[in-house]
């Protein structure tokens, strides 16, 4: 199926994603696949047998009819969640044609360092100039015990393989649980001082009917931010670029790197929130937190156009809520499965 015209004048011109809050839309994270070689405790509890069939999750043609629609619409900046995006078949060269889509500005991707020493070259060479590596322990043992796997040495091997080229940032992302790693909240934030890497403490929110979460295991940023001033010094707020998220960014003293906080239930970012989401099994998400989806895949298999999909793109971004309730007494789960919805 090809869903684009072959006349230029015939493409729609880039009008721009504008939420009914006025918000503009102009990033996409896009779950490749549901697969992990991880079993972290807090995303995926089920067994490793209930996954989704490779027909379920949408080729790597059908992504790059969707983000080239998206594109013309003000898509700017791509990121590649998972699950494990590493773990799908020939993924580098489809994020090199990707980078290549005429008004894609920015690919990133989110791993879990697992086969980065093996990729890191390949990720490089494709166009990928800034990675989000997710960790949360420095501790081997307590590695194996969070996430099911003994891999910490790694992990660890492709964040110095990182280090050794010439990326525009790396950044780590490690999910701050009461009782769980907070104990190492300082030797993270030690990192920023000597490798020019963000730290960033992601607040433990709950994500799924099957989500491990705990009231006791939530911990505010603005708990750990003291922790870190006490122990290393003051946090100078650093600025942002143009395509950064949500962390608010900040420097130790004399420190190479940075640490950033990601605060999604103690100060939530609803009202500058600028990103769609295109779920592993092709379902369009306004919000993370929202169940309202759009069934993509079923509009793009029985014949839909570009057209077609650029009014499923519009509508979703149309409906897009103005916040979340995970607040004050409020926090609570929402339905879904983070390693299809992507982290």
């Amino acid at each position: 199926m090809n869903i684009f015209s072959s006349n230029p004048s015939e493409q729609p011109k880039n009008i721009g994603l504008v939420d009914s809050f006025s918000r503009s839309v102009s990033y996409l994270r896009v779950s490749l696949t549901d697969q992990c070689n991880l079993r972290c405790f807090y995303c995926t509890p089920k067994p490793l047998e209930d996954k989704l069939d490779a027909g379920e999750l949408l080729s790597y043609e059908e992504l790059l009819e969707v983000i080239k629609v998206a594109a013309g619409l003000g898509i700017k900046k791509v990121r590649l969640t998972g699950g494990e995006p590493l773990v799908r078949r020939d993924v580098t060269g489809f994020i090199g044609e990707l980078a290549r889509l005429d008004g894609i500005e920015e690919v990133r991707i989110t791993t879990n360092g697992m086969l980065l020493a093996d990729k890191i070259a390949e990720l490089y060479e494709s166009g990928i100039r800034k990675l989000n590596i997710s960790l949360d322990t420095l501790k081997p043992g307590r590695f194996r015990e969070i996430t099911g796997v003994d891999g910490f040495t790694r992990v660890w091997r492709g964040i110095e393989q990182s280090l050794d080229r010439e990326f525009a940032a790396i950044k780590l992302n490690v999910v701050a649980m009461n009782g769980i790693n907070d104990d190492e909240f300082i030797d993270f934030a030690r990192l920023s001082l000597e490798k020019p890497l963000q730290v960033r403490f992601i607040e433990f929110m709950p994500m799924g009917d099957d989500s491990n979460w705990r009231q006791d295991y939530y911990i505010m940023s603005a708990d750990i931010m003291a922790r870190i001033e006490r122990e290393l010094g003051g946090l100078t707020p650093v600025g942002g670029g143009r395509f950064d998220g949500p962390a608010k960014t900040y420097r130790l003293p004399g420190a190479a790197g940075t640490v950033g906080f990601i605060s999604p239930i103690s100060d939530h970012f609803c009202a500058r929130c600028n990103r769609l989401r295109l779920t592993a099994e092709g379902r369009l998400r306004s919000c993370l937190l929202t169940d309202r989806e759009t069934d993509l895949k079923t509009i793009i298999r029985s014949g839909g156009t570009a057209a077609d999909i650029r009014a499923a793109l519009i509508a979703t971004i149309k409906n897009k809520p103005e916040g979340h309730k995970l607040s004050g007494s409020e926090i609570k789960n929402c339905h879904g499965r983070m390693s299809r919805i992507g982290g």
